[in-house]
């Protein structure tokens, strides 16, 4: 088991999000509708929508938001989202996987290849970037639940296969087809988790130096504000210094 976060690298800017929050907010909502349209509205027999609703809660979203956004799944005649996935190289040839919903493939790649030519890189052909990751579940539980050899221990015994310690947090990666019986399962334990859901996450992270993160802090900023980007996903460790 590793001793250390690197989700909480991979997407450190999750945290800056706050000050966005109804960005935040509507990029989590549209998330829950496809998840309810896709599946049932019962959060209980749907495993992404519980997954969604997690983590809107885990970002404070009210309750009500989350109840309009999984009855907007049922509307007749509402706007239907493809899931698309782009690759693409940043400055210093780092590694960049990003996720998206969208109503419009063709603003949304117009979009990401404008914001990666922007900003010294180039959007990549799709496999030339993910290979440089594994798709992975993710589980992730306060630090306040549980002692440190308890869920490490129960982890191990259900099958996850590592496992991450913050400051604040426990997590822990399973095969994704794992994600959810695993999930169950700590769940009954240690309480609701903050966040289950299945990443990209890099077989190695690439070292970088400050002028570098400061051209890749700019494409990360511009990614994170298109209104279609859900998720993005990177191959570099950013040292403490450098977002402090």
């Amino acid at each position: 088991m590793a001793g250390h976060s690197k989700f909480k690298n991979i997407q450190y800017r999750k945290g800056a999000q706050d000050k966005k929050r109804a960005k935040m907010f509507s990029k989590l909502a549209k998330e829950i509708t496809v998840a309810a349209k896709l599946g049932l509205p019962d959060p209980g027999m749907n495993p992404r929508l519980r997954s969604a609703i997690q983590a809107a809660r885990a970002q404070n979203m009210p309750k009500d938001n989350i109840e309009r956004a999984v009855k907007k799944s049922q509307d007749a005649g509402g706007v239907n989202f493809d899931e698309v996935r782009y690759e693409g190289f940043g400055p210093g040839g780092t590694g960049f996987i990003i996720e998206t919903l969208t109503d419009n493939k063709n603003r949304t790649a117009g979009d990401i290849r404008s914001i990666f030519t922007k900003c010294g890189g180039n959007l990549a052909e799709t496999g030339s970037v993910s290979f440089l990751f594994s798709k992975i579940g993710l589980i992730e539980f306060d630090r306040s639940k549980s002692s440190e050899d308890e869920i490490i221990e129960l982890s191990i015994d259900q099958g996850a296969e590592d496992c991450d310690i913050s400051d604040d947090s426990y997590e822990i990666y399973c095969q994704p087809s794992d994600l959810h019986s695993l999930g169950e399962k700590l769940e009954e334990k240690f309480g609701d988790a903050n966040l289950m859901k299945i990443i990209w996450k890099p077989e190695n992270n690439i070292v970088i130096d400050q002028d570098t993160f400061t051209k890749i802090d700019r494409l990360i900023e511009l990614l994170d504000d298109n209104d279609d980007v859900q998720d993005i996903y990177f191959n570099f460790d950013i040292p403490d210094d450098f977002i402090s």
